[in-house]
């Protein structure tokens, strides 16, 4: 912990160099936008594309695996929702980590973040340029990726109420599609496909059961649930002063994603001991294709390489700019990524900084999709670890709380799962983290020999 005792224990007010213009943003969104936000970076396209991995290893107890993800992201659900009723900010967990824990803890927890968040988008880029790449070939996907960037950063260029709208159409345009397609997965249910029926032998079956490859299987699922923490990064930008509406998005949009996985999952369940999965990364496609027709399939790929793609790619793009503002304001990063364009009121300097950084790697990595993949969980989990501990020292440790489960019970059972996810990492993940890790340390070291981390001063 560095700094002094109330640098630790008191929130530090952004500091604003003169005629550096302005540093707030725009309050203009109301608890169906920060739901929806939520709803679009998950995406409800989610489940499938790990459908034939999280099959595979949980050895057809598919909802089960699905039941317990959305039981383990409670505990980082719940302590988001705790600490952005206490303080709403822009910088998500670093912000909580910087009022909590110290100015150098909240620096670190605001550098590993942003691992994640400039990681994610990279990743969604690739991913749709490979679905293009599939539907139209002849076409290199960095192409895609280069016009995919392009596009998501002028729809975020026009303010958050325009992404907020587009938010809307992607995630009812999703639905949609897979509201179709599980109703079409029911007729060929009962049309002698699969099982033949509805039945409860995804959730659970004894002869099937096995606690290791249930967990492994868990730890996929997981991935399907990231984004509902990128909500607290719009925290500065709720209309009025309820500072509940934030925590009960974010509850929202972990539940409603829970019960739509384990709907989608349960229905594709009973039809996958149907078919022999030859690509567990295409596995709903070959399902579709099978159950369905060929039609279907195509229809599901487009929308996830269109719609599901950018519905991804523009919360994402939003949620990362925010982290920069928040730490640039703060003079952690270059106080230029705190501008906020005077028309449209985003973080101008942050979205374009941060857009070329993930064109950068989505095109460096353009044919490494595996090994993107499993780097991006990484900055994920070291910010949730980051927001439990803040959780335990404010409540736990500095007030005594006596709210035993929201204080005590939720972080420490959050900060049991983001360890046991972390065991299951792929050592490569673990290399590049921990060099991640590495360039903060040092970075951080710079700026807090030139009190730049204990003063909040600009750059």
């Amino acid at each position: 912990m560095s700094g002094s005792a109330r640098e630790a224990h008191e929130p530090l007010a952004p500091v604003a160099p003169p005629g550096s213009g302005p540093r707030i943003l725009k309050r203009s969104l109301g608890y169906w936008d920060l739901v929806l936000y939520g709803l679009a970076y998950i995406a409800p396209f989610a489940p499938l594309s790990t459908l034939g991995f999280v099959w595979q290893e949980s050895g057809g107890l598919i909802v089960l695996a699905y039941l317990l993800g959305g039981v383990c992201m409670y505990f980082t659900a719940k302590s988001y929702a705790i600490m952005t009723e206490t303080m709403p900010t822009a910088g998500s967990v670093y912000g909580f980590a910087r009022a909590v824990l110290g100015t150098f803890p909240g620096f670190m927890a605001g550098w590993m973040i942003l691992l994640d968040y400039l990681l994610i988008p990279a990743f969604v880029y690739v991913l749709i340029a490979v679905a293009l790449e599939t539907l139209l070939p002849g076409i290199d996907r960095a192409v895609w990726i280069v016009l995919l960037v392009a596009l998501t950063t002028g729809v975020n260029w026009l303010g958050i109420t325009v992404t907020a709208r587009a938010n809307l159409v992607a995630v009812t345009l999703q639905v949609l599609v897979l509201a179709g397609f599980m109703g079409l997965a029911v007729l060929a249910l009962y049309h002698g496909k699969g099982l033949g029926r509805l039945t409860l032998e995804p959730v659970f079956d004894a002869a099937k059961f096995n606690a290791g490859h249930l967990f492994s299987a868990t730890s996929i699922c997981i991935m399907s649930f990231l984004g509902f923490d990128a909500v607290s990064t719009l925290a500065e930008e709720v209309r009025g002063n309820d500072r509940r509406m934030v925590g009960r998005a974010i509850i929202a949009v972990l539940v409603l994603s829970a019960l739509f996985f384990v709907l989608l999952t349960w229905i594709l369940g009973n039809l996958l001991p149907g078919i022999t999965i030859k690509d567990p990364a295409a596995a709903v496609y070959e399902l579709a294709a099978w159950a369905t027709g060929a039609w279907s399939a195509a229809v599901l790929a487009w929308t996830y390489a269109i719609v599901v793609g950018l519905s991804n790619a523009l919360p994402m793009q939003v949620g990362v700019a925010r982290v920069v503002f928040a730490m640039g304001r703060d003079g952690q990063l270059p106080a230029a990524f705190a501008r906020i364009h005077p028309r449209h009121h985003t973080p101008w300097v942050g979205m374009l900084v941060t857009a070329a950084i993930s064109l950068a790697v989505a095109l460096a990595m353009k044919q490494r999709l595996d090994d993107l993949a499993s780097i991006v969980n990484f900055g994920a989990l070291s910010g949730f670890l980051c927001l439990h501990v803040s959780v335990l020292a404010r409540f736990a440790v500095r007030e005594r709380s006596h709210r035993w489960f929201l204080h005590w019970i939720v972080p420490i059972l959050g900060i049991i799962v983001v360890l046991a996810v972390f065991l299951g990492m792929s050592a490569l993940a673990v290399r590049v983290g921990l060099a991640w890790l590495a360039v903060g340390l040092g970075y951080g070291a710079v700026l807090r020999s030139l009190r730049r981390v204990e003063l909040g001063t600009s750059l």
